[in-house]
């Protein structure tokens, strides 16, 4: 396991990024990563109104909150949301912006989960980039798991 990292996010970490870093040491077969957040929604809907009201405040123009606040059920329930981007030693390798609270993601030489781009999986530091886009819960637990496959194993985490 190259990466198993358990934390927690609260709204103040809301439109952030967490960086993980991790060596290959030598190329892979297969990079496989393992992501999942909890709770996806916001249950209280009494907070997400609030929390609607507030931000057509800060980010609706004035001449339109009235009919923001009109409709706000329409932007109901309130959701969680953190994706993630894959760096190798030589940039950019992808990015997974999936409103999806758990994902099972691939690299490899010759295939790789939609938006990530397969190719030779070199040797040196690579980076998984957690961008937090919305956090409206109290806390948002997350769980990221990182792992090699060495051509004989299929997919199962270590």
């Amino acid at each position: 396991m190259l990466i198993d990292i358990r934390a927690n996010a609260t709204p103040e970490d809301s439109r952030t990024h967490v960086r993980f870093a991790f060596q290959l040491d030598e190329p892979a077969f297969a990079v496989r990563i393992h992501f999942e957040y909890s709770p996806k929604r916001l249950d209280d809907d009494g907070r997400a109104r609030e929390l609607l009201k507030h931000s057509f405040e800060k980010y609706v123009l004035p001449e339109q909150r009235a009919l923001a606040k009109e409709r706000l059920d329409r932007y109901l329930p309130l959701n969680n949301l953190i994706t993630l981007s894959v760096d190798d030693p030589d940039g950019y390798r992808g990015a997974c912006h999936r409103h999806d609270p758990v994902q099972g993601l691939t690299i490899s030489e010759h295939d790789a989960s939609p938006g990530l781009m397969k190719g030779k999986l070199a040797a040196g530091e690579w980076t998984i980039t957690l961008s937090l886009h919305a956090i409206v819960t109290d806390s948002c637990a997350y769980r990221l798991q990182v792992w090699v496959e060495d051509g004989e194993r299929k997919g199962e985490q270590p």
